[in-house]
């Protein structure tokens, strides 16, 4: 069997172990009390079934161990066993709700174990008017808040169906083959080997997320999966396929949302760590809402629509020329932070109720 048939069977079979463990958990949904119920900061109208993303972490981490025993890849058992309390932590939170002190002080070891377990990474080259390289321990402590916001972030984007999935497939897949591009050695590394994996994980799950989704993929899945993408970004970096800019490009329909909503909410004066439905995407979705499938699938079809015509691009242009890489960014992400204060991210819904009626 050739290398490519290979590699496509195992692929298929991590997807379909991930559907299939995603399918118990829905079987099993209410024994395991993961049943999410709608609330007025819900994209959803009945209790779902939730921790699907269960199933993605099962089928990604045993391709993991799978690749650090063959590999004998002590680096790749150190994340591995990071994800695996990211997501346990995850677990409980979609099971009986967890304080943000505990779930934010675990993500920050978490992040912080791994960088330290990856080493010297590559400077971080900040170029404009002046020229700025960010080395040693302001490195360590920037790329810790990177992580830590990505988590984060990353959670706060799961919102409606399919759109965390599709997301973590476009960036793992166009990183992968941009990895390729750049140095075609990299199939034979277990770093590029588990990018191809995590996705195909992710795939099998997207086969019962799909909108209109009959489980959701639960904060084990979101944590675990964003964490991943973190741990693979920052290994290709260093493995020097990649500049920090691909990823950068990559994730940047999640970090512009997420992150102009924040600002918004901060700016506004609300209660910002409070839960709300007021990001770019989930306006979006309730504005094309006919009925919930068409509003979700619209969006999400949308995201990867945006991914691929005017992100991967971008992200190309990154390991093309690396000397614009600066002017890239910004390129890329300008129309995504205006279309997100278009949309009015981090601003109140009219149709729904304040955070201060809320509370009252």
């Amino acid at each position: 069997m050739s290398l490519m048939a290979t590699m496509m069977t195992l692929l298929t079979t991590i997807a379909l172990l991930a559907w299939a463990a995603a399918a118990w958990v829905l079987r099993r949904a209410e024994i395991l009390r993961l049943i999410q119920l709608p609330n007025h900061r819900s994209s959803h109208l009945q209790p779902t079934p939730n921790g699907g993303g269960l199933g993605i972490v099962a089928a990604g981490s045993l391709a993991g161990v799978g690749l650090v025993l063959f590999f004998g890849w002590i680096v790749g058992g150190g994340v591995l066993g990071l994800a695996a309390v990211l997501a346990a932590v995850g677990l409980r939170d979609d099971m009986e709700h967890l304080s943000a002190r505990v779930r934010l002080g675990v993500q920050v070891v978490v992040c912080a174990g791994a960088l330290i377990i990856f080493g010297d990474l590559p400077e971080l080259v900040l170029s404009g008017v002046l020229e700025f390289k960010v080395t040693g321990w302001i490195l360590f402590g920037f790329l810790l808040l990177v992580g830590v916001w990505w988590i984060n972030l990353f959670n706060f984007m799961d919102g409606i169906d399919g759109i965390a999935g599709v997301q973590v497939v476009f960036i793992l897949l166009v990183g992968g083959a941009l990895a390729v591009w750049t140095e075609p050695s990299a199939i034979q590394s277990p770093i590029w080997m588990w990018m191809l994996c995590v996705a195909a994980a992710t795939v099998g799950f997207l086969l019962l997320n799909w909108p209109p989704a009959k489980i959701f993929m639960g904060d084990v899945g979101s944590t675990w999966l964003a964490f991943m993408v973190f741990a693979l970004a920052l290994l290709s970096v260093q493995a020097g396929w990649l500049n920090y800019a691909v990823w950068l490009v990559l994730a940047a329909v999640f970090v512009t949302d997420a992150t102009v909503t924040l600002l918004t909410r901060i700016l506004r004066g609300e209660r910002w760590y409070e839960a709300h439905r007021s990001h770019a995407y989930q306006r979006l979705s309730r504005r094309w809402q006919g009925d919930r499938k068409a509003g979700h699938r619209s969006v999400t079809l949308l995201v990867a629509t945006v991914n691929g015509l005017w992100l991967g691009p971008w992200a190309w242009s990154c390991v093309q020329w690396p000397a614009g890489v600066t002017v890239f960014v910004m390129v890329a992400y300008l129309p995504l932070v205006l279309a997100a204060l278009w949309l009015g991210a981090g601003r109140p819904d009219p149709c729904l109720p304040s955070d201060q009626e809320v509370r009252d």
